[in-house]
């Protein structure tokens, strides 16, 4: 099935690129042309849209915190008195990597400042290690559903991700080994994780990152771990980073940002780290490559490396107390399944739709409650694996709890009023 669906999308290809040709047009790349959407972003338009008609919208599609960014961080940028905005190392400066070095430390994660690359976001990690890890036509395991922009990435990459599926009935839990092996194959390269979860809120144990470092071991694959949510996890659970285990030393792979820990998304600042030196020494070429990350963001987030600890607990039980009003709300209407996350700010809920894109569409374009409406995230994007997702829609908990409340009350409206 699955080489049936590449098979008819590389006739689409041809198709698009054949009639580019036939108006005498330049032709886009196949690459370019299987580049997906966002399923975050893509509906943005519509928003705006209906903005300008008076209506207000309710975010709850994207995860940008309202959480303020710690002060010491914007007083850094503030108050600096850099006479030349100059490129800075393109692995980031030693000064950075070996103060991070010590908060990763701290966290269980024995590391020096050799072990870090410093990324633009943890979205050039992702395509640095991808690039650094494999050749075109290479294999991805990922469970799915997972973060939407691993199949861009991919795409970019050449890479074909391979997915290996939960399921909302028990929660997402990481599907049984055997799954996996199943999988496997000579053009195999990584798994794949995110721990915590985006979209769904999973998190890993650590009897089950134990159980994938016993697959990759076997299987000479790499173990990458984005772990953007470290500091977010709830219910008295912990989280267990790939990089804490001994013998994943040239296996494990993390994918880190300041993005989502301090409220610093726009600060598009994050790092590789890995014990693994040739892997290392080889993103340090792509990252020679696009010069160097922003400099008045990597003062940021240097500074933001002073945040008290107290920051992260008032943040958590922040995030706590709207994830459970978010969850009781949404129980409460008819027809809907939600799964209880246990980390990150999301979760994935199933609706009596048939399909949310659509649904998350029509929320923008045909329905207000009292010129109100909610911007959701279609759970399809999240999933590789065609037909997936389809009924199902991600929800950001970024917002205060009064507004949660009040976005479920509206979407329970329009589930009522939605002609599909």
């Amino acid at each position: 099935m699955c080489a049936l669906i590449k098979q008819c999308e590389f006739i689409i290809a041809n198709l698009h690129s054949n009639l580019y040709k036939t108006y005498n047009m330049p032709s886009i790349s196949r690459k370019g042309i299987e580049m997906p959407e966002s399923p975050i972003r893509k509906l943005v338009p519509y928003a705006e849209a209906a903005k300008k008609r008076g209506v207000s919208v309710f975010h709850l599609n994207i995860g940008q915190p309202d959480i303020k960014t710690p002060q010491v961080a914007l007083d850094a940028v503030k108050n600096n008195t850099l006479e030349t905005l100059a490129y800075a190392r393109s692995e980031g400066s030693e000064e950075y990597r070996t103060k991070l070095a010590k908060y990763y430390v701290k966290n269980n994660i024995p590391v020096t400042a050799d072990n870090l690359v410093i990324t633009t976001g943890g979205s050039e990690a992702l395509l640095f290690a991808m690039g650094s890890i494999s050749d075109p036509g290479d294999e991805v395991i990922i469970p799915e559903p997972f973060y939407a922009n691993y199949n861009g990435f991919a795409t970019a990459s050449g890479v074909t991700v391979v997915p290996v599926i939960s399921k909302i009935e028990n929660n997402f839990a990481l599907p049984k080994i055997e799954e996996f092996e199943k999988l496997i194959t000579s053009k195999t390269k990584a798994i794949l994780i995110c721990n915590p979860g985006n979209p769904t809120g999973y998190l890993y144990s650590e009897e089950e990152i134990e159980k994938l470092k016993k697959i990759v071991l076997k299987h000479d694959l790499f173990l990458i771990a984005d772990e953007v949510y470290r500091e977010f996890t709830y219910d008295g659970l912990t989280h267990t980073s790939v990089l804490s285990l001994d013998g994943l030393e040239n296996n494990a792979i993390v994918v880190d940002s300041v993005s989502k820990r301090y409220s610093m998304c726009g600060a598009r600042i994050g790092c590789i780290v890995s014990k693994n030196q040739e892997f290392i020494q080889t993103a340090i070429k792509f990252a020679q490559a696009r010069l160097s990350p922003p400099t008045y963001a990597l003062i940021a987030s240097e500074a933001a490396l002073d945040t008290p600890d107290s920051y992260f607990t008032d943040v958590k039980e922040e995030y706590v107390a709207r994830r459970d009003t978010l969850i009781s709300e949404l129980e409460k209407i008819e027809g809907v399944t939600v799964a209880n996350p246990k980390g990150a700010f999301y979760c994935v809920a199933q609706l009596p739709v048939k399909d949310s894109d659509h649904f998350a569409q029509w929320l923008l374009e045909d329905f207000n409650l009292n010129n109100e409406t909610v911007m959701v995230a279609p759970a399809s994007g999240f999933y590789s694996t065609p037909g997936e997702g389809k009924n199902q829609v991600r929800i950001a908990y970024v917002l205060n709890k009064l507004d949660l409340i009040r976005s479920v009350e509206i979407l329970a409206a329009a589930l009522k009023q939605y002609p599909n």
